[in-house]
């Protein structure tokens, strides 16, 4: 039985002529996956950012998913990382076809449950802390299989340099990020240890086997500081509502760093990075005519200025 592809999934056509060679051969890739593999489908397929998940059945009737992604070298290592950690935290990898950027994993859904929970059912600082404990679990000896840190810190640092003067962000934050990711690419601690690099409230689900799982690492060589700024940027509009943004920011920030026993001064170092590398992203990504969103832009400038003020 052939499985639909989800009528709003398939606008990411328009992100280029790849996309959309991809999405055209998706329904057949899907089907020969799920005949060679002995999966019956199990539900509504669903999406992400980048990907297909389709919960099925395995031939003895345990529930999975199998995720097929877009071809993109972020997800290349993902099957690697998951091998790693073996459900020791994470969800566990049962199966994987790198050449077609296939998975089959757990299901991560509590018994009786129907649908999926993550963490933004939980309040913000309890599920900040939940995933700050999780990382002493992940943060294990990396393998060179996976990307450095440092050599994207290396490129950081140039492509922000070279941002225009006109672009949307005071200059003082673009210099400050630069310099702060050219000396991690020359520090040994940027890499090492496996990280997940995407790990926020949305890639932690509820589960059966343990109370929660990460799932979706992008993972690389790198430093476990470099995992806290997502958890600012997500769960923004509770940030944005608060009467203090800044205090109800730092309030997160030290949550999670007081949980996880990092270094305050080097999470805080690397957030400037990663939120000036966000809007370097969006810079770059958009089209000559085209507006940034402004709220995006405020988001990571707010960021910059609150967690050093």
């Amino acid at each position: 039985m052939p499985v639909e592809i989800p009528a709003d999934f398939l606008t990411i056509a328009t992100r280029g002529p790849e996309w959309a060679d991809w999405l055209d051969r998706l329904p057949r890739l899907t089907r020969d996956l799920l005949t060679e593999w002995d999966l019956r489908a199990d539900g509504e397929p669903a999406y992400g950012n980048c990907a297909l998940v389709v919960r099925v059945r395995t031939p003895d009737g345990a529930a999975a998913v199998l995720k097929v992604q877009f071809p993109h070298w972020e997800a290349g290592t993902e099957h690697l990382a998951l091998r790693v950690w073996d459900g020791n935290g994470a969800i566990r990898l049962l199966r994987a076809d790198p050449r077609r950027f296939a998975m089959l994993l757990e299901r991560a859904q509590p018994a009786g449950q129907t649908q999926t929970q993550d963490l933004t059912s939980v309040e913000e600082i309890e599920a900040s802390e939940i995933i700050a404990s999780a990382y002493k679990r992940l943060h294990v000896p990396a393998g060179p299989q996976f990307k450095l840190l440092s050599e994207q810190a290396a490129r950081w640092s140039r492509e922000l340099l070279a941002l225009p003067a006109s672009a949307p962000v005071p200059r003082r934050y673009v210099e400050q990020a630069a310099a702060l990711a050219r000396d991690f690419a020359t520090d040994p601690a940027c890499d090492g240890t496996l990280i997940h690099t995407d790990l926020h409230y949305f890639n932690v689900l509820a589960a059966e086997r343990e109370p929660w799982l990460v799932i979706d690492p992008k993972p690389l060589s790198g430093d476990p500081h470099y995992e806290v700024a997502p958890l600012l940027w997500n769960r923004w509009e509770e940030l944005a509502a608060a009467r203090d943004l800044r205090f109800a920011l730092r309030r997160r920030f030290y949550a999670i760093i007081d949980t996880a026993g990092l270094d305050e001064d080097r999470a805080r170092d690397w957030i400037i990075v990663r939120q000036l590398v966000n809007i370097l992203g969006s810079v770059r990504d958009a089209a000559p005519d085209e507006t940034l969103p402004d709220d995006w832009l405020t988001r990571n400038i707010a960021v910059t200025k609150a967690i050093q003020d």
